[in-house]
C-alpha cells in the first residue's frame, strides 16, 4: 500500500518505500544490513539498474548499497495532498538532494557516501554544498562541480547540449511528451561509443520513464536550468546557499568517460580548484557517458578506493 515500507525482490535487492514531505520515495536496499552505508543516485535517462554492476564489488567490501529512484522515476510518486496543494515536480538539483537527505534521515543514517551519475552528481554537489556534514566521502560520474547558477559553456559544450536547448523550446517539450523513451534512446545511443547497451538494458530502465512525472520533472530540470521556467520557491532557501558557493570540502572523486559525447572530456580539466578537502579525477578510456555501466567493474574499484582513503 502508498506510503508504507514494503519489499519485494528486484535483483536480488530489497525495494521498499518511505513517505517525504512531497514523495513516496522508491530505493532499493542490498549488501550487509550492518555495513557503512553508500546511496547511489542514478541520472538522465537512467534507473537503479545503473549499478548492477558495480553493487557486488561494494557488498562484498562490506558495505550497505541503497540506491535511490529519482523524483520523477516510477515507482517513486509524488503525493496527492489535501486541497489541491499537490507538491511541484520539481528538477532542481537542490530538490533531489532535500530528498536525498529525506531518505537518509528515514533510515536514520546520521551520515553515508555518496555517489551520484549525471542528475545524481549535480544531487551530490547540492549535498556537500548543503548538509556537508551528512557526507563522508563523495564520488561524481559524468559532471564537474562549477560554482554559482550555470552558465552557457563553450560551443563544443553547448553543441553536445542541443537536448537541453531543444526541451527549452516549446516544440521541443511537447516533442518530448509525445514520446519520452524514444527520446531517451537517442541520448543512450549517441553520448557513448556504439554498441555499450543490450535492448533488454535499456527497457528495463525505460520502465521508469512511463509516466507523466518522468516528462515535468525532465522538462523542469532543463527548462529552470537556463531560465525557462521559476524556480521552486519551497527549495528558495538551499538554492540561494547552493548558489552562493564557491568551493566544496568533501573529498570528491570524478569518474568520467573519455569517450562522453554529452558531457565532454576537456569540461572537467581543472575542476580540482574547487575543492579544499582533496579531489581526484579518473578519466576511463573508451568508456562514454555512463562509466558505472560501461566499465562497471572499474567504476566500482575507484569508488572502493576512494572511499578508503576518505576514511583514512
Amino acid at each position: 500500500m502508498i506510503g508504507k515500507r514494503y519489499s519485494i525482490s528486484i535483483n536480488m535487492a530489497k525495494m521498499e518505500r518511505v513517505k517525504t514531505d512531497v514523495l513516496h520515495l522508491a530505493y532499493e536496499d542490498s549488501g550487509p544490513k550492518k555495513g557503512t552505508p553508500i546511496i547511489l543516485l542514478h541520472g538522465w535517462p537512467d534507473s537503479p539498474r545503473t549499478w548492477d554492476g558495480a553493487l557486488p564489488a561494494l557488498h562484498d567490501a562490506g558495505f550497505r548499497t541503497i540506491t535511490p529512484y529519482l523524483r520523477g522515476y516510477a515507482p517513486t510518486e509524488f503525493r496527492k495532498h489535501l486541497l489541491g496543494r499537490n507538491p511541484k515536480h520539481t528538477g532542481q538539483p537542490v530538490a533531489f538532494a532535500q530528498d536525498v537527505i529525506d531518505l537518509a534521515d528515514k533510515l536514520k543514517l546520521k551520515t553515508f557516501h555518496f555517489v551520484g551519475h549525471d542528475w545524481g552528481a549535480r544531487a551530490g554537489y547540492a549535498l556537500a554544498s548543503l548538509f556537508e556534514k551528512r557526507l563522508r566521502s563523495l564520488t561524481a560520474l559524468s559532471v564537474p562541480f562549477q560554482p554559482g547558477p550555470m552558465r552557457v559553456p563553450a560551443l563544443p559544450q553547448a553543441g553536445a547540449f542541443w537536448y537541453q536547448w531543444f526541451l527549452c523550446t516549446i516544440p521541443g517539450a511537447k516533442e518530448f511528451a509525445r514520446n519520452p523513451v524514444d527520446f531517451a534512446r537517442m541520448m543512450w545511443e549517441t553520448w557513448s561509443p556504439r554498441g555499450w547497451f543490450t535492448a533488454g538494458q535499456f527497457e528495463e530502465a525505460a520502465k521508469c520513464w512511463r509516466s507523466p512525472e518522468f516528462v515535468e520533472v525532465t522538462l523542469h530540470s532543463y527548462r529552470v536550468r537556463w531560465g525557462h521556467a521559476p524556480i521552486d520557491s519551497r527549495y528558495d532557501v538551499l538554492q540561494d546557499r547552493m548558489d552562493s558557493t564557491v568551493s566544496l570540502s568533501v573529498p570528491t572523486l570524478l569518474i568520467q568517460g573519455l569517450e562522453d559525447n554529452c558531457v565532454l572530456a576537456q569540461t572537467t580539466d581543472g575542476a580540482g580548484r574547487f575543492f579544499t578537502g582533496g579531489y581526484r579525477r579518473a578519466l576511463l578510456e573508451d568508456v562514454g557517458h555512463f562509466p558505472s555501466r560501461e566499465a562497471p567493474k572499474e567504476t566500482a574499484k575507484l569508488i572502493l578506493e576512494h572511499i578508503q582513503q576518505a576514511q583514512g
